[in-house]
């Protein structure tokens, strides 16, 4: 693709490449346990008025626990624990949530 025929990134949206994190494991993974609190209705969503939604909380951690199995062996410690207490914390926090609806 020619540079002509690029799109401009970050164009309209008002950001930078300084503006957004460095795309990393950690990072991606991050991002999925966002989307599980926005879904468990822990987590402002921007832009939106959904609320809770446990069918898409379940399937944000089946992701991150598909995840964790098949990137074992593969990770540093430091991405291991994030992964491993993340989707501890999300399924307890599930089960509080499911409970009380």
């Amino acid at each position: 693709m020619s540079d002509a025929s690029k799109p401009n990134e970050g164009e309209g949206s008002g950001l930078d490449e300084g503006d957004l994190p460095k795309l990393d494991f950690s990072t991606f993974v991050l991002s999925i346990i966002h989307s599980a609190y926005v879904h468990l209705g822990d987590a402002p969503s921007p832009g939106e008025a959904e609320g809770q939604n446990l069918l898409l909380a379940r399937q944000d951690i089946d992701l991150l626990s598909l995840l964790e199995e098949k990137t074992r062996g593969n990770l540093n410690g430091e991405e291991e624990r994030l992964l491993s207490q993340a989707l501890y914390d999300l399924r307890v926090r599930y089960v509080e949530v499911a409970k009380g609806s």
